[in-house]
């Protein structure tokens, strides 16, 4: 009951007045879509998830970097939008979550398109040692709190604590920062996570920019739903009956 107390009031003191409708909403089912056209069979996922995807604007030909793919299915969407030509680096550190990429890559997408992908299980947070410049678009949809599993798993919520999400925040701007420096100039980088906390979304760009506001700038994007944040966009359950969803563009500048 603690932690449950604990959770309660670190987000109600966030969120405010909106917290119970909040919560209520995660208690219900995410709105799901069905990706079909182009794969081979139907891939279910909370429509939330597919803008951050489409937000990083692949384009055929591109090089595209994924860092932290799994399960797959924003692996799918950049993989399509793709086509036949360019390349898509699919990463996962966990053993475990790559097992599932791969399937999910081997059973959606068709055989030509499916060889363009190369499954790599890096640390995200390193990346940027070792490929600099490199991509033309860089999708960063980071490990993060995911408050609606964490109320839905007693496990979860018994080991929840307020140091988690700073704890978190901090990795997260290790794995940005390394998108950042594996985009090419001019290349787009979208940073995503399924929190609600600021600490992992907003306060993650904004830390990038205290570091590094020289090397890029936002991209402004006007959202199909949800609403804007102080640097992105977030999609929430109690208004849209997705989500939850946080997103902001980047785009690296030249020089």
């Amino acid at each position: 009951m603690k932690h449950t107390e604990d959770f309660d009031t670190y987000y109600q003191n966030i969120w405010q007045d909106r917290w119970d409708s909040l919560k209520s909403a995660f208690a219900e089912e995410p709105g799901y879509c069905t990706l079909q056209d182009g794969l081979l069979k139907p891939y279910f996922l909370d429509r939330a998830s597919t803008y951050p995807a489409k937000a990083l604007s692949v384009q055929s030909g591109d090089a595209v970097l994924d860092l932290c793919a799994a399960p797959g299915g924003k692996t799918l969407i950049l993989a399509l939008a793709k086509g036949k030509t360019g390349t898509l680096v699919a990463n996962d550190k966990s053993s475990e979550r790559r097992i599932r990429l791969k399937t999910v890559i081997k059973e959606h997408l068709p055989a030509p398109i499916a060889e363009t992908v190369h499954i790599t299980g890096f640390d995200a947070a390193t990346w940027g040692l070792y490929q600099k410049d490199m991509y033309d678009k860089v999708l960063l949809d980071a490990p993060c709190s995911s408050e609606r599993h964490v109320l839905s798993s007693p496990h979860y919520l018994a080991q929840w604590t307020p140091a988690r999400t700073r704890q978190l925040a901090i990795r997260q701007f290790a794995m940005l920062a390394a998108a950042l420096d594996a985009a090419k100039p001019g290349g787009r980088i979208v940073y995503s996570t399924c929190s609600i906390s600021p600490l992992e979304n907003d306060g993650v760009v904004e830390k990038l920019f205290k570091k590094r506001k020289e090397m890029f700038d936002i991209v402004d994007t006007t959202p199909e739903i949800g609403e804007k944040t102080k640097f992105g966009i977030q999609i929430l359950p109690d208004t849209t009956g997705a989500g939850p969803i946080y997103y902001c563009c980047l785009e690296k500048r030249h020089g």
